[in-house]
């Protein structure tokens, strides 16, 4: 799909669909009301039968009938005046995309009102529009495409060109073409998406100026001592990868900010084998990995003036004559042991190898994002990941980048009563707790491998898949953290 910005006269301009957002203050004074004027009230009176109420992310077709050059109006949802927020602008650039779909438009337009022409706004309808365009098709033989969208323009009334509102638009395809890379990454099938796979995308589209990728191979992995990884690949035909992904802006940096994404291409569990039922979404358990490279991908178009550090340790988790055992010991860089009491607890064991790595580079922060636990599904439920971190300031941000992106954070705490839960008795640690607070002992656990560096772990394991699929995500993987990332690493704050 193509979004472009546009000078427009919306009651002259001929279009298949012209959207118009509305709050739930109804039809108002703007020009919802014109046109419905021009179309003798008929706007109104549809809004009154149909008892439509403007929720985020709802809508309402009328047709024309002639009255203006426009073959459809459409009202688009925004929810409350005072609570709008840019993801509702988000999800109303998504909505008009599927309804222009839904109506075999080639081209819509989308009327931003006077007064919300701004970057954030633009961006935002743009990215909505963009991010309900993905699917994921190519395993499907005889798919038979439902119509979409070609062309979305973003109509404004103001005149004169606005560099800040193009850039917005840049920005806002770059951030989709970073998600819906993720996505692809996840919706692969595990005989594809193996660790040497992730390795060759995490090189195919992590180029450009200033951003280079090295790939640790199975010696490379061995030289380097990282346990955790190497035990975790024990049982698997697969060869482990450790994909190392470095940006430099062309300045100097003013901040040095380290990603680390948990790379599990398949996890049956290894021989704490889980129930088959929970193995048939398993390939989502590198939507860390994804998350990171995607966000990698467009840093050198981006161009933030950080430099960001990308670290995803990579394999699947199965069962083999080799594979490790409960009661193992693994014993990490830093010198810390760890007995493995559960081998399906396996993405904390190779993300402790990653977060070693990061926190020696000494970076202003890091952040790392895994499909962790299903204890922070039982908490948080399938839209909101759970944060945990030990830096307010960093958990703040995130915070606040996240609801701008829409992507839900809620901060979870690191309770440090709780480490006696992972106390071994022959080991310093163990890799799971005593049965409950699963999300938080799973924290704890990679806490201990991040020394004072400020950290922020972000459990995705909610949010990377939705089974049911909406308005600005189908169903399969969700690319869920790329645009808080982006956000952070960008330096955009919440207007």
């Amino acid at each position: 799909m193509e979004v472009k910005l546009r000078e427009i006269a919306p009651s002259r301009v001929r279009t298949a669909l012209l959207a118009v957002p509305v709050t739930d203050k109804g039809l108002g004074d703007g020009l919802a009301r014109r046109l419905d004027r021009q179309l003798k009230g008929r706007l109104a009176a549809l809004v009154k039968r149909s008892g439509f109420v403007a929720r985020r992310g709802s809508s309402l077709l009328a047709a024309t009938h002639g009255a203006i050059p426009a073959e459809h109006v459409l009202l688009v949802g925004l929810g409350k005046h005072e609570e709008e927020g840019l993801h509702a602008w988000r999800m109303a650039g998504a909505v008009t995309a599927k309804e222009g779909g839904r109506v075999w438009a080639d081209e819509a337009i989308f009327m931003l009102p006077p007064d919300q022409q701004t970057e954030s706004v633009v961006g935002a309808v743009a990215e909505g529009a963009l991010l309900n365009a993905y699917r994921f098709t190519r395993y499907r033989s005889n798919d038979k495409q439902k119509a979409r969208l070609r062309t979305l323009i973003l109509g404004r009334t103001a005149s004169g060109r606005n560099a800040a509102l193009t850039r917005a638009l840049r920005n806002a395809r770059l951030s989709a073409s970073a998600v819906c890379l993720a996505r692809d990454l996840v919706n692969e099938p595990p005989s594809t998406a193996t660790a040497s796979y992730l390795s060759e995308q995490a090189t195919a589209h992590c180029r450009g100026e200033g951003l280079k990728v090295e790939v640790w191979d199975k010696k490379k992995i061995e030289r380097m001592k990282l346990a955790g990884l190497l035990a975790v690949n024990q049982g698997s035909r697969e060869e482990p990868r450790f994909i190392h992904m470095r940006y430099k802006p062309k300045g100097r940096p003013q901040r040095k900010v380290a990603l680390v994404g948990k790379g599990i291409t398949f996890d049956s569990g290894g021989l704490s084998l889980k129930p088959a039922r929970s193995m048939e979404t398993m390939k989502i358990d590198m939507a860390g990995a994804a998350a990171v490279i995607g966000v990698m991908s467009v840093l050198p178009e981006l161009a933030p003036d950080v430099e960001v550090l990308g670290l995803v340790p990579t394999t699947d988790n199965l069962p083999d004559g080799g594979a490790q055992k409960p009661g193992d010991v693994i014993r990490y860089l830093n010198g810390k042991t760890v007995e493995v009491m559960n081998t399906d607890a396996e993405g904390r064991l190779i993300l402790a190898d990653a977060l070693l790595l990061a926190a020696r580079e000494k970076p202003d922060c890091m952040i790392n994002l895994a499909t962790l636990t299903g204890a922070c599904i039982v908490a948080l439920g399938n839209e909101v990941a759970g944060l945990f971190s030990n830096d307010d300031e960093l958990a703040g941000k995130l915070i606040q980048c996240s609801r701008d992106a829409g992507e839900s954070l809620w901060q979870l705490p690191l309770t440090p009563e709780y480490r006696e839960d992972i106390k071994s008795q022959v080991a310093d640690i163990k890799n799971v707790g005593g049965g409950s607070a699963g999300a938080i002992t799973a924290a704890l656990f990679l806490q201990e491998f991040v020394g004072e560096t400020p950290w922020a772990h972000l459990d995705i394991a909610g949010p990377a898949f939705t089974a049911k699929g909406h308005v600005v995500c189908p169903k399969g993987g969700t690319g869920f953290g790329v645009r808080t990332l982006l956000n952070l690493l960008s330096g955009s704050q919440p207007e």
